[in-house]
């Protein structure tokens, strides 16, 4: 076998390795962790059941590495949300950006964070476990964040900040159970989030 020839078998073995992780984002997106066959992630990836097994050792490690890239396509992008504001921008309409930021990633742009959201709680122990060692960068964005405002006074004092934290973050990851395209604009959601977040956690009137 030439050496090009090498390079395109390598090159369509990473095609049909992504066609798979794609696959499972959707099905795992959807119909949740136990509801994931490896049949229905194949027909949709366009290969036989068996040949998941040749890319990926098992199920749990293609669902792994899928919740995985979900986690960190969300850290990336609401980091990056965060990172293109002016250098003065208030530690208030920080959070207010990483809330926006979160919410299109989550409703709009990434079955793969879906999937990691919609999963974490019904992985195996160990599975889940590993999840949550992963996901501690994102939880150390937020926190981040709930302190520099904390710090500033634009969070009432009164409020527990990681408890405030938790609960916009649960709020913000139950979006993708009830919200409908067809009942509600993303716009809308995010501005009505903004709204929420800012005057709950400032004690604004």
């Amino acid at each position: 076998m030439t050496a090009r020839a090498t390079v395109g078998e390598s090159a369509k073995s990473a095609r049909t390795r992504q066609r798979i992780l794609d696959a499972a984002a959707s099905v795992l997106a959807r119909q949740g962790y136990a509801g994931t066959r490896l049949v229905d992630i194949a027909a949709i990836a366009g290969v036989r059941a068996p040949a998941v097994y040749y890319y990926f050792d098992s199920r749990e490690r293609l669902v792994e590495e899928v919740v995985t890239a979900g986690m960190v396509r969300n850290l990336d992008h609401v980091r990056a949300a965060i990172d293109a504001l002016p250098a003065d921008t208030s530690a208030m309409d920080r959070i207010c950006t990483a809330v926006e930021a979160h919410l299109h990633v989550v409703l709009r742009v990434s079955d793969y964070t879906i999937a990691a959201v919609r999963n974490t709680s019904q992985l195996p122990p160990d599975l889940r476990e590993r999840h949550l060692a992963e996901q501690q960068g994102y939880t150390d964005l937020w926190r981040a964040l709930f302190e520099a405002a904390r710090e500033v006074g634009e969070i009432h004092p009164a409020l527990d900040p990681r408890a405030a934290r938790m609960l916009v973050l649960g709020a913000l990851n139950w979006a993708c159970e009830w919200w409908d395209p067809e009942q509600g604009s993303l716009g809308s959601v995010v501005r009505t989030a903004r709204t929420l977040v800012r005057r709950g956690l400032s004690g604004a009137a």
